[in-house]
């Protein structure tokens, strides 16, 4: 069994008075990243605002192909890791995602306010970051020690939300530039993206860690994830635990309909919840390499909990910092710990395909618990809709702390597939 040899990270000590880096390939990874989502939420930004205002696409219209194409995202990651996976091609497929979603831009730029090639540049963009996410999440994992894992996906995911910061900045300012050019503001994105193709074709190696690729006639394993007892445990307790998230949108609202503020705030309240996530990322990756990265996936819902409790309170403005902070907690301890808990019990051949199975479930669950949320917020009401929502997710904590493994003593951060056969 490949993963009752190898899926326990290194338990060797490390040298007294050695700190190891974040390795290179992890650092070129998150320039490719932040220069990305500059490009992104620089769309993302005025993309409400050029269909709606502009074009005069209904609310109904617009959420209507936001919402079918984030969920085509998720279902395209299992073509992109199974790709990935082949022949150990990671970076060139990741490259082909980026490239795409640059392209995207341009097609914005050139349908002419068509609402089909409108459409079709949505499409490109969702496709092109459904076919990078697990070859680059791949990539990150096979480019440094797997003890170190939490903390490389920590420096990545802050360099990726610096991006997710400056995009909108980025985008306000070449419209304030440019007396309400969206246009200009599609072409410079389209530039910007275009910039993180190059680093990532410049700087970031082919394959930056051990092989990738399976023995020669020998094909990738299909869906790893699903073949192995304890990773199944992990993919079932983040599905579970996903489908009891609301949405970040639906927290924001609530925040606004109970301080009665104005609409134009709700653009502010994400860079809240993105600050402190930026802030946290690096030293929670590093405390769930010390301490398990179970743990602080664990925790990370016990905080969005802690916002669900919030907001179920009579809502003030310290109400407003408390949930920005929270939020910013849990995705500190979940969105790239999860990758680091799951990565080394991968076989390297089949990482990006096992990878892409989990971040497909999770993404899956959680638009099925928007949906949810949406409706029982309609049938019932905002207060007993969260009510609902906040006793689920304190259910769904206690079955994943029951169902995810527990690691064995001599390797705290991998799932403990020694102790789980795998299933013929």
């Amino acid at each position: 069994m490949y993963l009752a040899a190898h899926g326990r990270p290194d338990a060797s000590p490390r040298p007294s008075g050695v700190r190891r880096r974040v390795p290179a390939a992890v650092l070129a990874l998150g320039a490719v990243s932040l220069v990305t989502d500059i490009s992104s939420e620089m769309v993302t930004a005025v993309l409400p605002l050029y269909l709606v205002l502009g074009l005069g696409l209904t609310p109904l219209q617009f959420g209507f192909l936001d919402g079918m194409f984030n969920g085509a995202t998720a279902l395209v990651r299992l073509l992109g890791g199974r790709l990935a996976d082949r022949r150990g091609h990671h970076k060139r497929v990741a490259g082909a995602g980026y490239l795409l979603s640059a392209l995207s831009r341009l097609g914005l730029l050139l349908a002419g306010g068509a609402t089909g090639g409108i459409a079709a540049a949505l499409a490109a963009d969702r496709l092109g970051k459904g076919i990078r996410t697990a070859p680059r999440d791949a990539l990150i994992s096979l480019s440094g020690p797997p003890e170190s894992l939490g903390r490389s996906f920590g420096v990545h995911r802050a360099m990726d939300t610096t991006g997710a910061l400056l995009g909108p900045l980025a985008a306000f300012a070449v419209l304030w530039a440019t007396a309400d050019a969206y246009d200009a503001v599609f072409a410079v994105s389209f530039c910007v993206g275009l910039l993180g193709v190059l680093l990532l074709v410049a700087y970031v190696p082919a394959a930056p860690g051990p092989a990738t690729t399976a023995p020669a006639g020998a094909r990738p394993p299909r869906l790893p994830v699903l073949r192995d007892r304890a990773l199944r445990r992990v993919l079932y307790a983040s599905a579970l635990l996903g489908a009891t998230t609301i949405g970040d949108a639906f927290l924001y609202l609530l925040l606004l309909r109970g301080l009665d503020l104005p609409p134009v705030l709700f653009t502010l309240l994400p860079l809240g919840a993105a600050a402190v996530y930026l802030l946290l990322a690096v030293p929670v990756g590093r405390i769930a390499d010390r301490t398990g990265r179970r743990t602080a996936f664990l925790f990370g819902h016990g905080a969005l909990l802690g916002a669900y409790a919030l907001l179920l309170a009579p809502v003030c403005a310290p109400t407003v910092v408390g949930v920005l902070a929270l939020l910013g907690i849990f995705y500190a301890a979940t969105d790239g710990v999860l990758m680091a808990l799951a990565a080394p019990a991968l076989p390297p051949a089949g990482r990006a395909g096992g990878l892409a199975v989990l971040q497909t479930g999770q993404a899956l669950a959680r638009l099925l618990g928007a949906a949810a949320f949406g409706a029982a917020w309609t049938l019932w009401g905002q207060r007993p809709a969260l009510w609902a929502a906040a006793l689920a997710l304190a259910g769904a904590l206690a079955a994943a702390s029951y169902i995810l493994p527990a690691p064995p003593p001599d390797a705290p951060n991998a799932p403990n597939t020694s102790a789980a056969p795998e299933v013929p």
